[in-house]
């Protein structure tokens, strides 16, 4: 066999991921969870940036006839268009998705004149935090239903916290269950990007 016929393997590149959540709460339990799920990805080899309650909080409403004008929406949009994967955490407010996290998520629409659209083609990893199981499982319903909107692919798994159970701190105090949950949508995240 000649040294031209050897198969050369394919140079992988560094998947990126982006973070998108939290509250009005610097440290929150979804912004926990979704810088403990950003920092399983950097050990699986993923770069990461994290846009926080603190960052959404600073948007404006979205509108479609001045969205554009937003510097933090463009920077957000910039990420997200650099994304291999995404990680959206939100808390359950009245039985959904709070509105600080969905206005972000409707800047994704200066991302409707792109080839190809949207999210279309990105991972879409899910984490809702709540009061009880009824409102995290509803708020995971309506991300699912935002991210496939937005024409991504949500991972399987979707991790559920329920806030009067887990008492997310920080990183460092998480339960073995809640660190495992937020590890699978992680890996899931990474592994579909890689595969893609």
């Amino acid at each position: 066999m000649s040294a031209s016929s050897v198969p050369v393997p394919p140079v992988q590149r560094e998947i990126h991921v982006v973070g998108l959540g939290g509250t009005t709460r610097p440290n929150s339990s979804s912004e926990v969870a979704l810088r403990a799920a950003l920092a399983a990805a950097e050990e699986l080899g993923a770069s990461t940036s994290i846009f926080t309650g603190a960052d959404l909080l600073k948007l404006p409403h979205f509108d479609p006839a001045t969205a554009g004008e937003s510097e933090l929406g463009q920077r957000i949009v910039a990420e997200l268009r650099r994304a291999d994967g995404v990680i959206i955490a939100s808390p359950g407010y009245h039985g959904s998705v709070s509105g600080m996290v969905k206005n972000a998520l409707d800047f994704a629409e200066l991302m409707n004149g792109d080839d190809p659209a949207y999210l279309s083609g990105r991972s879409i990893g899910l984490i809702t935090t709540a009061a009880g199981w009824q409102a995290a499982n509803t708020t995971m319903a309506a991300l699912r239903s935002i991210a496939h909107a937005l024409r991504g692919w949500t991972t399987p798994y979707g991790a559920t916290i329920n806030s009067t159970q887990v008492k997310l701190r920080d990183i460092e105090s998480l339960d073995e269950g809640t660190r495992a949950a937020l590890q699978l949508v992680a890996t899931e995240v990474v592994d579909f990007a890689r595969r893609r």
